[in-house]
């Protein structure tokens, strides 16, 4: 772990699992401080098509809980405009095995010159046939 390094992770973390504690564990290894965005729930909505089991409170109160968690932040309502990135200004964005789409529009908007350029990462997948939120609702 580094020195000041701040990490941030994107997510909807609706019912809280093994899969999302793994995520949220190999991503601090990366950093001193974690920074947890959780998806609003109308954004949850369009991008999904459906709403989350657990409204965005709730969700908000189970990350705030996990040790190694920094900071937990509701992230934006206008998908792709990265206001929590320019406010934290973090150095590193570490993306699940999953999040394709998100890692695709970052460096789309890295490129455009819309965000600064930010270290991405992804994660392995932990277990993604047992402890993945669709496969558990």
């Amino acid at each position: 772990m580094k020195k000041n390094v701040k990490v941030m992770v994107f997510g909807v973390f609706d019912r809280l699992h093994s899969g999302h504690r793994a995520f949220l564990r190999q991503a601090k290894k990366h950093g001193k401080k974690l920074m947890v965005v959780i998806a609003h729930d109308s954004s949850v909505l369009k991008l999904k098509k459906k709403r989350p089991w657990q409204s965005e409170r709730q969700r908000m109160v189970a990350i705030r809980k996990i040790r190694g968690v920094s900071k937990a932040i509701l992230g934006d309502q206008k998908q792709s405009s990265y206001s929590v990135i320019k406010k934290y200004k973090p150095d590193i964005i570490y993306l699940g095995y999953d999040q394709t789409w998100l890692a695709k529009d970052l460096r789309a908007h890295m490129r455009r010159g819309k965000i600064l350029h930010i270290r991405l990462v992804k994660a392995k997948a932990y277990k993604p046939k047992k402890y993945h939120t669709s496969l558990l609702q």
